[in-house]
Parts: C-alpha cells; structure tokens; sequence
C-alpha cells in the first residue's frame, strides 16, 4: 500500500532520487509535448494552439482517476497524502499573477527551464526576469506577510469545499476536460483559418 516512503516501504533517503528522476521525466515529457515553445504556451490564450490545455488536462485527470482508483482498491492510503494549504485571497491573486506572466512570457517557471535546456534565448530572458522577481517578493514579503497568510481554509480538497464526494468531482472534472477538448478544437478549427499560416511548433 502506498504512499510508500510515509509508510516505510520505501527509505527516506530515496526521496530526493525519486524526485531527481520525476523531474528528469517530466522536463523530458515538456519537451516532446512542445512545451519549450513560448508560441505553444502563448497559443492557448490567442486560440489557435490548445496543446498545454489539454496535455495538462490529460494529467490531471490521468492523475485523479488512478488515485480515486488506486484507493478502491486498497492500493494507497489517500489520507497520507500531502495537501497544500488553502489560503485563498492570497491564492487568487497569485494567479491572476501568474496568468498575467504567462501570456507575457510565455513560459511557466517549469517550461522555462526546459526550454532554457535546448538552448531558447527568450526562456533565459524570462528566466532572470523570474529571479529577479523572486528577489523583489522576499524583499517586500515583511509587508505582505500577514495577507500572504491569510483566509486560511486548511488541508482541504475542491471536493470538500463543495460538499461533494471527491470520485464525484472526478467525474465532473473529466465530463468538463471532454467538453473542453471537442470545443477547443473548434476554437482552434475556426482560428487557424482567419490568421496568416505559420508553421506550428
């Protein structure tokens, strides 16, 4: 039964191993879904390019069917696993924020960093933009430090802040990531005839 290093299967010392090659996979996995490129990335917020949508909605369902399916049948313990913290308020705006540089960018911290990885100059550029914004947000966190904090709503899931089940918030997360897909391809169909052809990268 899993999750494997909290119940001892597993040494502790392995977890940073296990992370090192999780995270070799993933940037391997960017890449070969044409992360690296900014015009992918960017595509999804002009219409024209849905590719990080639904590689990343993939994942996320990929990834909550094998866990609701693991649990039932015994496979993993989802009370061991880690949730984040709920601090909502805070939350949002950090979105809002991280939309806002995405679209500007391009890139997310992660994809930068595989695209930084075969060579991309604009992922470098958005990369010590990244630093340097990080070196501001330590500077200023005494000021911020008490909204940062704030409304507070613990470990808790989507499914929970509903009242829902959360195999039944599964399933209405995968009815949502079908809609999605079949319409942003129309979006994508519908686009791609009204602007100058380029190659898609």
């Amino acid at each position: 039964m899993g999750p494997l290093i909290p119940l001892g299967q597993i040494a502790s010392g392995w977890d940073f191993i296990i992370a090192l090659l999780i995270g070799i996979a993933f940037g391997f996995i960017l890449e070969a879904s044409g992360f690296s490129s900014s015009r992918n990335i960017t595509g999804s917020f002009y219409g024209y390019n849905f590719v990080v949508l639904r590689v990343f909605f993939t994942a996320v369902i990929v990834s909550m069917i094998g866990l609701e399916y693991f649990d039932y049948m015994g496979w993993i313990d989802l009370n061991l696993i880690y949730i984040l913290p709920t601090y909502l308020s805070p939350m949002i705006v950090g979105a809002v924020i991280m939309g806002v540089g995405f679209i500007l960018g391009g890139f997310c911290p992660g994809t930068s960093y595989t695209a930084i990885a075969i060579g991309k100059l604009d992922a470098i550029v958005f990369t010590i933009g990244l630093f340097i914004g990080i070196f501001i947000f330590s500077e200023v966190f005494p000021l911020i430090e008490g909204f940062y904090y704030s409304d507070n709503l613990g470990n808790i899931t989507i499914g929970e802040m509903l009242g829902i089940s959360n195999r039944l918030f599964t399933f209405i997360m995968v009815v949502i990531a079908i809609v999605a897909f079949y319409l942003t391809w129309l979006i994508e169909k519908k686009v791609r005839k009204t602007i100058t052809p380029y190659k898609f990268e």
